[in-house]
C-alpha cells in the first residue's frame, strides 16, 4: 500500500496464487514457538544455558561445550543455533574475522499488539477484517509500516520500520523514541495510519545482519539461523531459514553412520546453504531500501514499485526443497564416494 506521494491510500499490489489463495499465513510468533516445543522431550531442554566457549583438544577427539555456570558437555557434532550474538560463529570464523560480528543495518523498529476491536475503531474496518486476514504494507518516505492479525482475530500486530543512515554500521542496538519523533516521521501519512503509530515513548530496536562468512563450518562444528545468516526482517525469510538449514542438516546428520561422515555432512551443508541464505541477506536489505523510498529508480512512484517489489520474493517462496534435500543427499553420497 502506498502511504504517500501521488498514489496516497492505493495498492501497489498483493501476493495471492493463481487461485487468488494467499501465499502468507500469519501466526503470532509466541503461539508458534509454543507449537515447536510443544512436543519436544523436557529431558531433552536445558534453558538458561549460555555457551561461554568451544573446545577441541585434538582433530580426532570430542568437542568440549563450557557453559558459563561452569558446567561442561561432550560431543561429537555441534550445532550452533545461539542467534546474532553466536558464540560458535565466533569460534569458526576468529575473532578477528571482520564477518564475526553482526552490523547495525540502518533502520530502527518499535512493535505493537494492540487488540482486534481497538484497532478497528482507530484505522477503519476495511484494513483489519478477521474475514480477510491479510498482511498490510505500507511503504513511505524512510518508514514502513505494517500490520497483521493474530491469535484469531483477538490481536492485532503493528510494526513500525524507520532508516536511520546515520546508524548503519554503528554498535548501538536500540534507541528511546518519543511520540513526537514517531509523529513527524509520519507527519503526512494517511489520518487512520497516524492514529496507529501515535504511542508514548518506547524502546525501538535496531535490524541488524551478518557480513558474509567465508564459512558456516570448522571441522564437527557449524552454525545454522541466524547465528549463519541474520538478516533484516524486509523479505520475513530469517525464521523461514533457519527451517530450511534444519531440515538439510536433519538429513544429512540422519544418515551419517560415523563421526568422519558426519564431518563430510556438514561440508555439504555449508555447499548448500551458504549461497542461498547469503543472498537472501543481500535481498533483504535493498528490499528494505525499496519500501522505505529509497529503491534506485524505483522511489515512490506508483508503477515502480509495482514492477520491482513482489518479484523479490519469487526465488524465496518458489524454492523446492524437497528437491534441495534430495540433492544434498547426492552430494553427500558422492562425496563419500571419493
Amino acid at each position: 500500500m502506498h502511504a504517500q506521494g501521488e498514489g496516497r491510500n492505493s495498492m501497489i499490489d498483493e501476493m495471492r496464487d493463481d487461485d487468488g489463495q494467499a501465499l502468507v499465513s500469519i501466526v503470532h510468533r509466541a503461539a508458534f514457538l509454543r507449537e515447536l516445543l510443544r512436543d519436544a522431550p523436557p529431558e531433552r531442554l536445558h534453558a538458561s544455558k549460555r555457551l561461554a566457549r568451544v573446545e577441541r583438544a585434538d582433530e580426532d577427539g570430542p568437542v568440549t561445550l563450557h557453559f558459563t555456570d561452569e558446567t561442561r558437555h561432550e560431543c561429537d557434532i555441534v550445532v550452533g543455533a545461539g542467534g546474532i550474538r553466536s558464540t560458535v560463529r565466533r569460534g569458526i570464523l576468529g575473532e578477528r574475522d571482520p564477518a564475526t560480528n553482526v552490523r547495525n543495518a540502518g533502520w530502527w523498529a518499535v512493535m505493537a499488539l494492540k487488540s482486534y476491536a481497538d484497532v478497528r475503531a482507530s484505522i477503519g474496518e476495511g484494513l483489519v477484517d478477521i474475514d480477510d486476514t491479510r498482511e498490510h504494507g505500507w511503504v513511505g518516505d524512510g518508514a514502513f509500516l505494517m500490520h497483521d492479525i493474530l491469535n484469531e482475530g483477538q490481536l492485532v500486530q503493528f510494526i513500525i520500520s524507520v532508516r536511520e543512515k546515520e546508524a548503519e554500521g554503528s554498535d548501538k542496538w536500540y534507541r528511546m523514541v518519543s511520540a513526537e519523533e514517531i509523529s513527524k516521521v509520519y507527519w503526512d501519512w494517511p489520518l487512520h495510519l497516524k492514529n496507529a503509530a501515535e504511542e508514548p515513548e518506547q524502546r525501538a530496536i535496531y535490524n541488524w545482519e551478518h557480513p558474509h562468512a567465508r564459512t558456516y563450518v570448522s571441522g564437527p562444528i557449524c552454525i545454522m539461523g541466524d547465528a549463519a545468516h541474520a538478516m533484516t526482517p524486509f523479505q520475513g525469510s530469517g525464521c523461514g531459514m533457519s527451517f530450511e538449514d534444519a531440515l538439510i542438516l536433519y538429513t544429512l546428520l540422519g544418515g551419517s553412520k560415523t563421526p568422519a561422515e558426519a564431518l563430510v555432512d556438514l561440508q555439504v551443508y555449508d555447499q548448500v546453504r551458504r549461497p542461498r541464505t547469503q543472498r537472501i541477506v543481500e535481498s533483504s536489505r535493498n528490499t528494505g531500501r525499496i519500501i522505505t523510498g529509497e529503491g534506485e529508480e524505483i522511489g515512490l512512484d506508483l508503477e515502480n514499485p509495482r514492477q520491482g517489489q513482489l518479484p523479490r520474493w519469487d526465488f524465496i517462496i518458489d524454492f523446492d526443497n524437497v528437491n534441495a534435500r534430495d540433492e544434498s543427499v547426492e552430494m553427500m553420497i558422492a562425496e563419500l564416494a571419493k
